[in-house]
């Protein structure tokens, strides 16, 4: 993954990184360094350290964040999210290949799913309580057969904003 450097530079002091897993279209070592050396009281929480971003989200008033043990085949260990923030519930699931954990979740304001994910729950039959989709991982010349729903947002580049107001 590729970061332009005015969108590393706009953040913001005391930001929270929380990592699904450590492929390189996820995470950046490299600007991770820096973001953490130029940066305020900036954290990050990888995979591997889900206890300590839970422990952590507890102190922080209106946001508690669940890690999820869930599987990616082309990574030793993988989570998916789920961070409640100010009574809003998003589901992060990385690149996780099945629909079960996020089956089990209801009244998710955002879920951030790959599009495979979306299509094992149809195959499974397992709804996606959701009142807004993100989705992500398309390949560059990748088409969306289907209506893309009002309540779906495709993510396509690199700095998309999306807003959550709460």
């Amino acid at each position: 993954m590729e970061y332009d450097k005015a969108e590393l530079d706009s953040i913001k002091d005391n930001s929270i990184f929380i990592f699904t897993h450590k492929h390189a279209d996820h995470y950046s070592g490299k600007a991770m360094r820096e973001i953490l050396r130029t940066k305020k009281n900036c954290k990050k929480f990888t995979q591997w350290k889900t206890k300590k971003l839970e422990k952590f989200s507890k102190s922080l008033p209106d946001f508690n964040v669940k890690a999820f043990k869930t599987k990616h085949g082309f990574s030793l260990k993988h989570n998916s999210y789920l961070i409640t923030w100010h009574s809003k519930k998003i589901f992060i699931s990385g690149d996780t290949e099945n629909a079960e954990i996020i089956g089990r979740i209801k009244n998710i304001d955002w879920a951030f799913v790959p599009y495979w994910l979306l299509l094992d729950a149809k195959e499974k039959n397992i709804e996606v309580d959701a009142k807004m989709k993100a989705l992500y991982h398309l390949y560059p010349n990748q088409k969306i057969e289907s209506e893309i729903p009002e309540n779906m947002v495709v993510l396509r580049k690199e700095d998309q904003l999306i807003e959550i107001p709460y």
